[in-house]
């Protein structure tokens, strides 16, 4: 099946978060975002199958499991923790596991914020747990979460800070996962509606608090055979995507001019005598993609849906099917490829640029003011926890 899709590459992402703190908050979907951007940041690959599935290992892509996990007890209950961090000369991305929006727990994280290095990009999702593991009136207390984290977040973070809430992304007719016990497995054939509902909520709820709102399950609506066997989670090219969406956005807010050429490849079906890959296409071989078919799951959607949404279909030149070729840029952009050569990406000075004009503006639910693009490592903070150890 042939792909099209605008991916952002290593050298864009690595100079795009140069000296920028990056907080990924979530469940095991926000856990593989991270992993996803945490790769990204050093070489130009894809998440393995085994890397998307593990939880809580040691660690991952040269990151640190820094509190719970394996260090702890392993369990699919609400208590379960794990923090991790990445950090290199100039980037540190940190990802937190959480089962609800606003606990005792998510309290101890925003302390971290509080009193510690402030992030510039804060990328949260939280609710299938809180839909399905907590009450089974779930909407009120849901709503009243939200309202209570969207505040205190609001009153620790400085305006500098993007904030990008994901929506939860499509869940298929039969589901299957470690937050869906036993006790609860009656829930599942109404979760992938509860989601269509709780998004509504979280999003126009973030959108009132000033924050940003990525509509992922609008995104893939159409890229269902991405989704693993599971139901729930996702693949390694639906986790680039998301990372090339997170991206651009962060580069439309700061004023920052990235272009993402378009991009084909194609995956070969997966036959017993071709067994699937255990890792992700890699550019550099420019191979066709073959593997994850035996792990995606299809709500029957019509043959020309399945496929990303492309802003520009009619730049896509490819000499061979299957192969991976950038196509030319979007006209927009032409009149700045000459001084972007060097290094994939330039800035534009602030009155030249304005960001989040609504004719250009795609992925979120509205626009909003510019965000200052400085660098964080100037303001550091004292360095403590309420957990009494050292993240850096």
């Amino acid at each position: 099946m042939r792909e099209i899709m605008k991916s952002v590459s290593h050298l864009q992402a690595s100079q795009l978060l140069h000296n920028k703190f990056i907080v990924v908050l979530g469940d095991s979907i926000q856990r593989s975002v991270y992993k996803d951007l945490v790769l990204l940041l050093q070489k130009e690959e894809y998440l393995s199958l085994k890397q998307l599935k593990t939880k809580g290992e040691k660690s991952f892509e040269q990151d640190c499991l820094m509190e719970g996990g394996c260090l702890d007890q392993m369990h699919n209950g609400t208590q379960y923790r794990e923090v991790r961090q990445f950090q290199s000369a100039h980037h540190l991305v940190r990802f937190y596991f959480v089962t609800r929006i606003y606990s005792h727990y998510m309290q101890t994280v925003l302390e971290d914020f509080r009193h510690g290095l402030k992030p510039d990009v804060v990328i949260v999702n939280s609710c299938l747990w809180d839909i399905s593991r907590y009450n089974c009136n779930w909407n009120d207390s849901y709503k009243e979460n939200l309202h209570s984290f969207f505040d205190e977040l609001h009153g620790v973070l400085p305006e500098e800070t993007l904030v990008v809430w994901n929506l939860t992304m499509p869940l298929g007719e039969k589901i299957r996962g470690g937050f869906l016990v036993p006790e609860i497995e009656h829930k599942a054939q109404q979760l992938r509606y509860d989601v269509i509902e709780a998004n509504f909520y979280s999003g126009t709820l973030a959108d009132a608090y000033g924050m940003d709102v990525l509509d992922l399950h609008f995104q893939f609506r159409f890229s269902l055979q991405h989704r693993m066997k599971d139901g729930i989670h996702w693949n390694a090219v639906a986790h680039r995507k998301i990372t090339s969406l997170v991206l651009q956005h962060a580069a439309e807010a700061w004023g920052v001019i990235l272009p993402c050429p378009v991009t084909v490849y194609e995956h070969t079906e997966v036959t017993e005598q071709q067994p699937a890959n255990d890792s992700a296409p890699k550019r550099k071989n420019r191979h066709h993609y073959n593997g994850y078919q035996a792990e995606f799951f299809s709500d029957t959607l019509p043959t020309n849906y399945l496929s990303f949404d492309n802003p520009w279909p009619q730049t896509c030149h490819f000499k061979a099917a299957g192969t991976w070729r950038s196509a030319p840029p979007p006209k927009r952009y032409h009149r700045n490829l000459d001084r972007e050569a060097g290094n994939g990406f330039g800035y534009r000075p602030p009155h030249q640029f304005e960001p989040y004009k609504e004719d250009n503006h795609q992925h979120v639910m509205r626009s909003r003011h510019t965000r200052r693009h400085y660098t964080p490592y100037t303001q550091h903070r004292p360095l403590h926890s309420g957990r009494n150890y050292h993240y850096y």
